[in-house]
């Protein structure tokens, strides 16, 4: 699973204003016209595509419903709020 916060270099946390500043960033920065290097186009598609679906808010929603479910922000964390909506559900 691509990690759509690494891409633009934000932590899962970030607002919307954070999200369009770092893809405005990063687009400048690996865009194919600006950077020669091999990588670029990629990591510019990388990057486009990580804004397409942190810019929208329900998409955002499944991604971290998605990504939380794949244990990819901390495990540890993520498996103490798993139990403890299991309990609230179960008491």
């Amino acid at each position: 699973m691509t990690d759509h916060y690494a891409a633009l270099g934000l932590a899962s946390d970030a607002s919307q204003a954070d999200i369009k500043k770092a893809f405005r960033q990063q687009a400048a920065l690996h865009h194919p016209d600006r950077n020669s290097a091999p990588e670029a186009p990629a990591r510019f598609r990388a990057v486009q595509a990580a804004y397409e679906v942190l810019s929208d808010p329900d998409r955002r929603q499944t991604y971290d419903d998605n990504r939380r479910r794949n244990l990819l922000d901390d495990p540890l964390d993520t498996a103490q709020q798993i139990w403890q909506n299991y309990f609230k559900s179960i008491l």
